[in-house]
């Protein structure tokens, strides 16, 4: 990839709200970014963004801006996950579908949302088997310095947990490595003779 795609890439992700919903049809803000650099995604695909983040990947890219598809979504006034406390049973599966790690918790014990860390993404809904999880709406408007700020730090959080999470499977894959030479170390001293 050239440095001037993968400039304009960064651009484009900078511009997106950093939600990681998938709403888009990607599995994240910088995929849907690389998708409209390569010109495999239209600007038009993003429900979080709105009207305002279509303009500014237009104006970006020098184009005309699109209406928002609405076969990816609807708009929606910024929201925050909340958890009703009385109905978690502590499952811990709202943790494993945030992209931005703003649930607290551990298994078996009440969950939380930190709200000033939720993308409004709604990832963790559906996973929820008790259905405890609302969205709640924000109140107040933030301006676009601070839209673009908090985009920053989700995307800090989202780029923090994919790598937090590669060092966990790449333990996992060492684990069992170091397992399976241990059973064939034994099977070969097993199989000696005494």
């Amino acid at each position: 990839m050239t440095q001037a795609k993968t400039f304009m890439i960064e651009q484009l992700n900078n511009l997106l709200p950093q939600t990681q919903c998938g709403q888009c049809s990607f599995k994240g803000c910088l995929p849907y970014a690389e998708a409209i650099a390569t010109g495999t995604a239209e600007i038009n695909q993003c429900p979080p963004g709105g009207d305002d983040g279509i303009a500014a990947l237009a104006h970006l890219l020098g184009v005309s801006p699109k209406p928002l598809n609405p076969a990816f979504g609807e708009y929606k006034p910024k929201q925050v996950a909340f958890i009703i406390e009385k109905d978690c049973i502590g499952c811990v599966k709202c943790i494993a579908a945030c992209p931005v790690d703003a649930i607290l918790g551990a298994a078996k014990l009440l969950h939380t949302v930190i709200s000033d860390e939720c993308t409004g993404c709604e990832l963790c809904i559906a996973p929820c088997p008790v259905d405890c999880i609302v969205m709640l709406p924000v109140s107040g408007a933030l301006s676009p310095t601070e839209k673009h700020t908090k985009a920053q730090l989700a995307k800090r959080r989202y780029e923090q947990r994919a790598v937090r999470l590669a060092k966990l499977a790449d333990a996992k894959l060492e684990r069992a490595r170091l397992q399976k030479a241990a059973f064939a170390h034994a099977k070969v001293t097993r199989n000696e003779p005494q």
